[in-house]
């Protein structure tokens, strides 16, 4: 019994020998490496990039075992094959990484973004209410429309595929444009800083295998967006009436006019002054 004891005694001597060598920057070393694992395998989660994923660890293991096994032509190839594989990863999945980096630079600004002062919320509140008017009217009368609203992210270059101009988001305009007989109607309006800055925007596309083979080009635009950027992006559809609302690739559907103002006010002003106020305190539907 006591040749046990001496041999937990002296293993938890050990433990504590290691505890003991363990710095801050080890520590802080290993959340880092966490941290980017996490969000490695969140980005890759819903991709393309998955499946290439699983193929890249199946090349590792052969590569390993062709290595241990002393296979020199497998791995000789297999060497060479990860040596350029990095560069031809850039280059197929560019949408992709300029989406993730797009978001994770995005985040740390979150906490600085200034919006909640009266006026910008009296604004930001009118824009929702406008919105949400004009996209209730046109879902009555099925009339199809697509609304980005930027937030973090700039969409300087999508404004650029359509026509810029500077207008208030009122509701009758909102309608005007989105009019089917209206030259302006096809493509995405885009409301940026609460104000209408472009309308006939074409947007990117998803690319996704498992969107409902019932949403058209429409719905698989907003979705794209949303995966490239911040924004949040509502949809009419033209055949249903059915209000839609996209955000981080995801598509919400069967909004009313109270429900869309609810999620529209909780994203837009809601969240922005929770993060100021937290820093303050710091300083001193359904998928589709």
């Amino acid at each position: 019994m006591s040749q046990f004891f001496n041999t937990v005694a002296r293993q938890f001597s050990n433990l504590w020998s290691i505890i003991k060598s363990i710095r801050i920057i080890d520590v802080l070393d290993i959340i880092i490496v966490a941290v980017i694992i996490y969000y490695a395998y969140k980005f890759i989660k819903n991709r393309r990039a998955s499946r290439l994923a699983i193929g890249v660890v199946l090349l590792l293991i052969v590569f390993i075992i062709s290595d241990v096994v002393h296979m020199y032509a497998l791995s000789f190839i297999l060497s060479n094959v990860f040596q350029i594989g990095l560069i031809a990863l850039v280059i197929l999945f560019q949408p992709e990484l300029r989406s993730g980096l797009e978001k994770v630079g995005a985040q740390p600004l979150k906490g600085f973004k200034n919006i909640s002062d009266s006026r910008a919320s009296a604004e930001t509140t009118s824009m929702i209410s406008n919105v949400c008017e004009a996209v209730t009217d046109m879902s009555a009368s099925k009339t199809g429309c697509l609304i980005v609203i930027e937030r973090l992210t700039k969409l300087g270059d999508i404004e650029k595929t359509g026509t810029v101009l500077t207008a208030d988001p009122n509701a009758s305009l909102i309608k005007n444009i989105f009019f089917n007989k209206a030259p302006l109607h096809d493509g995405a309006m885009i409301i940026s800083d609460n104000k209408i800055c472009a309308v006939g925007c074409f947007l990117p596309l998803s690319q996704k295998n498992d969107i409902f083979r019932d949403l058209g080009t429409r719905h698989r635009a907003a979705i794209g967006m949303s995966e490239n950027s911040d924004a949040i992006v509502i949809v009419v559809s033209e055949e249903t009436g059915t209000i839609s609302l996209a955000l981080d690739g995801e598509l919400k559907r069967n909004f009313d006019y109270t429900s869309l103002k609810n999620q529209l006010y909780a994203l837009l002003v809601t969240e922005p002054r929770t993060l100021k106020l937290h820093n303050k305190k710091n300083d001193g539907g359904e998928n589709a």
